[in-house]
């Protein structure tokens, strides 16, 4: 059965999908191919879009169950500059490498085959987007990758943030070494950020023709210091810099008004939802399925939290429901296209992947459906995609042809060194974090 997430939102009972060259040929009720190098035979399981995940922190499954010998945070800011700033300080030019390879692994277990990711361990600065590419690429997947430069400390450090993203801008740009990985420019939270770094990365975005991601509104902290500051609130202030664009991702929103919300929507600008992380944080709940009511692009994310899309998925379909306290809040096709095509377009490969049509690249996921308790129906695919399916049911993984996983076995990466060498640097990490 192949849930296809094309325009038509296409569902083939018993289908077929031809690739030739790392992308998709043909896909429908085809016949056998009888010149086919290889068959893969995926009778009785489920073919879909790789799933997509429009906004990670690849280094935060370092974090992952560390005990915290701190006294618990209260809010975002607390959590900011009791974990992670602290995180961002002790961050190797190894830690940035070998954490990325873990998120790749669980990434491809979990049947992930895009992320954009951003980084921003200020002490491995200097190629540090080359060794997170370097990782991604050994595993096989795509990705969209940048540095998140900010100037809470220093404006000089802002300023080596940002040429971090340039020079791994244009290495791609220039060397053009893989079609799997683009540059973004990444910023902080806005208020770590001044406004002459703003303008500064308006500029940039404009010269290299390359999206902008920025965290935005996430916690009430970055509401209270814009208005504080500025007399704005968060996204006005980014409206008020010409930052908002067709360009520009903004990632949580979950502190805005629908003032900022019409700001949006003019603008062009995407969003990224990440309700595992706001859960996580106790930040609060973004208004999801207004945005998606207004036609704001929405992708899912995790902001390095749970690496599995379908845990993410089902987050996202249930919160809202609980919020707004109607059953009716975002349909199954609603989250499953948050996951697909949505992330494509925020990841800004909506041209190459996201759905399984004819030119498009072949990332494709096949789900074994042995273990559904009820019958597999075209009319209820996509509520089992919602609803029964988890990571641990992903059989095979394909990105641009390749095969990265088969049988539950992934086939890139030596699953044993990734987690030997992850723990290593987890062990390292914990004990300078405990020592400050």
């Amino acid at each position: 059965m192949i849930v296809t997430m094309d325009k038509e939102r296409h569902i083939y009972e018993k289908g077929s999908i031809a690739i030739k060259n790392g992308k998709i040929k043909e896909v429908g009720e085809l016949g056998p191919e009888k010149n086919a190098e290889e068959v893969i035979d995926a009778n009785g399981k489920i073919i879909m879009p790789g799933l997509i995940s429009s906004y990670t922190r690849m280094h935060g499954i370092l974090l992952r169950a560390m005990p915290l010998k701190i006294d618990p945070p209260t809010d975002l800011s607390q959590i900011l500059q009791r974990v992670w700033w602290r995180m961002d300080e002790e961050m190797t030019k190894n830690d940035d490498y070998t954490s990325a390879l873990a998120s790749c692994l669980e990434f491809i277990k979990t049947g992930t085959t895009c992320c954009l990711n951003t980084y921003s361990g200020v002490r491995s600065m200097g190629g540090s987007l080359d060794r997170i590419a370097r990782a991604v690429d050994e595993a096989g997947l795509r990705a969209s990758i940048g540095f998140e430069a900010s100037d809470r400390n220093t404006r000089a450090e802002g300023a080596r943030g940002m040429d971090e993203n340039i020079k791994f801008i244009k290495k791609l740009q220039r060397k053009r070494r893989t079609k799997r990985i683009r540059g973004v420019i990444s910023l902080h939270a806005s208020f770590t950020i001044s406004d002459e770094l703003l303008s500064h990365t308006r500029r940039l975005v404009k010269r290299y023709d390359v999206p902008l991601v920025i965290s935005t509104a996430e916690g009430a902290v970055d509401t209270y210091y814009n208005l504080a500051s500025y007399g704005m609130r968060t996204v006005e202030r980014l409206h008020d810099k010409h930052i908002l664009s067709p360009k520009t991702v903004l990632v949580n929103c979950v502190h805005v008004s629908d003032d900022e919300l019409h700001l949006i929507q003019e603008s062009g600008a995407k969003v990224v939802h990440n309700p595992m992380k706001n859960m996580l944080n106790g930040v609060g709940v973004a208004k999801v399925s207004q945005m998606l009511s207004m036609g704001i692009p929405t992708g899912l994310g995790n902001g390095g939290y749970i690496f599995d899309g379908f845990e993410n998925m089902r987050s996202a379909y249930l919160l809202h429901k609980a919020v707004t306290e109607d059953p009716r809040t975002i349909t199954p096709m609603e989250t499953l296209e948050m996951a697909t095509i949505h992330g494509a377009k925020i990841c800004n490969w909506e041209n190459e992947i996201g759905s399984i049509e004819p030119g498009k690249y072949a990332d494709l996921i096949v789900i074994d459906t042995s273990s559904f308790p009820t019958p597999l129906k075209c009319e209820n695919v996509v509520d089992h995609i919602v609803n029964t399916v988890n990571g641990q049911d992903i059989e095979t993984v394909i990105v641009g042809g390749r095969i990265l996983m088969r049988e539950r076995k992934v086939i890139t990466l030596q699953e044993d060194d990734v987690i030997k060498a992850s723990n290593k640097s987890a062990k390292k990490l914990w004990k300078k974090l405990e020592a400050i």
